[in-house]
């Protein structure tokens, strides 16, 4: 009778921690999943603004011909930072950095072009320009939104891998913190305007 006793309460004790595996290991799985549908919301206003792009350098190119130098850099920023593509399964702060890095150079490269407007009143009057100026502010914001949402969800996934005692399951299954969008270098300075 003892013997049956202590057999029900190991029988019990191993189902309480298989029990607890497989919930950690789903909850695991599922915290990684919205890293990633996360993180193909932030790849899609990315192309959103990638899309735009073709529109917005022809608009102006008919206005600023001579501006050709922008023009071709903002043409050319914009293939370098479709090249470059991250699987959320290989999610590294390197892989990441130059995603970042990548997408940076383009949004530079439209603020020249959007600085070449102040020279051409026609322009900045064209109600094709000033639509796709619009569709293109929208956009940077949603990048904004989606970045942040994305950088929630990591920090939430983050927080699951590194928890005693689910963090031996993560450990057990190879399961790796995601990184970060971080501010790009000199975003802390304030930008110059000039009247």
């Amino acid at each position: 009778m003892k013997e049956n006793k202590n057999t029900i309460i190991i029988i019990a004790a191993v189902a309480l921690i298989a029990l607890w595996a497989i919930s950690s290991y789903n909850g695991l799985v599922t915290a990684e999943e919205r890293v990633s549908a996360q993180w193909a919301n932030v790849e899609s206003q990315y192309q959103r603004r990638a899309d735009l792009i073709p529109n917005l350098v022809a608009t102006v190119r008919a206005y600023a011909a001579h501006e050709s130098e922008t023009l071709e850099n903002v043409v050319s920023a914009r293939a370098r930072a479709t090249q470059i593509t991250v699987n959320p399964d290989n999610l590294t702060p390197e892989r990441l950095q130059e995603f970042q890095a990548a997408q940076g150079e383009l949004s530079s490269a439209l603020g020249r072009l959007m600085m070449i407007t102040e020279n051409y009143p026609d322009l900045k009057a064209n109600q094709n320009f000033l639509q796709l100026q619009a569709q293109l502010e929208g956009t940077e914001n949603r990048i904004a939104v989606e970045r942040q949402r994305f950088n929630e969800v990591s920090r939430e996934f983050n927080t699951m891998v590194r928890r005693f005692p689910r963090n031996m399951m993560a450990s057990a299954f190879g399961i790796q913190q995601k990184p970060y969008f971080e501010a790009e270098a000199g975003a802390s300075q304030a930008p110059v305007v000039q009247f």
